[in-house]
C-alpha cells in the first residue's frame, strides 16, 4: 500500500510539474524560432479583396497580432501545422487567454515564403477565404515564424477578431 501511495504521489507531482510548465497562452520564447509580424503586408491584401466585395476594411488588432505570433511560434517549435498544439490547447481558450475580441477565426499555413504567398494559399481555400471575408470581423493579426530545429520551414498564422 505504501509503494502505491508513493507512486500516486510521485505521479501527481509529475503531472503538476508538467502542467505548471505548460501554458496555452504564453508566446514561446524568441529562441524557439525567428518570427516577424506580417500584419501590415497581409492587411493590405485582405482589405483589397474585401473592398472588391463591398466589405468594410479590417484594422490592425494588437491582441490578434500577439495571438498570431503565439500560434506561429507553437507550430514552428513543434514542426507541424495544426491549430491545437500543446497540452490543453484549444482555439477558444487561446483566444480568450490572449484577450482577442470575439468572434474570432484563425487561418494557418506552412511553407510560403511571403505574405502574398500565404494570402494566396488562404484565398484558394474555401474555408480560409470565408474567414477572411467574414462580416463579423474587425481586426487582423498575421505572423510568420521559422525554427532552425524544424528545418526553417515558415509557419504562418492569421487571426481575425471581432
Amino acid at each position: 500500500m505504501t509503494s502505491r501511495r508513493t507512486f500516486l504521489a510521485a505521479s501527481a507531482a509529475a503531472v503538476a510539474a508538467l502542467a505548471a510548465g505548460c501554458s496555452t497562452t504564453n508566446v514561446l520564447s524568441p529562441s524557439a524560432g525567428t518570427g516577424s509580424d506580417q500584419t501590415p503586408a497581409s492587411l493590405a491584401l485582405v482589405n483589397k479583396m474585401r473592398a472588391e466585395r463591398g466589405l468594410p476594411a479590417l484594422a490592425i488588432d494588437k491582441a490578434a497580432q500577439r495571438a498570431a505570433m503565439d500560434q506561429a511560434s507553437r507550430m514552428a517549435a513543434a514542426g507541424k501545422m495544426e491549430h491545437n498544439i500543446g497540452f490543453g490547447s484549444n482555439f477558444a481558450k487561446r483566444m480568450k487567454g490572449m484577450e482577442v475580441a470575439l468572434p474570432a477565426a484563425e487561418n494557418i499555413a506552412a511553407g510560403q515564403d511571403s505574405a502574398a504567398a500565404a494570402f494566396e494559399a488562404w484565398y484558394r481555400s474555401p474555408k480560409h477565404l470565408e474567414n477572411m471575408l467574414g462580416t463579423s470581423f474587425r481586426g487582423l493579426g498575421v505572423a510568420i515564424v521559422s525554427n532552425p530545429a524544424s528545418g526553417n520551414r515558415p509557419y504562418w498564422a492569421m487571426v481575425l477578431s471581432g
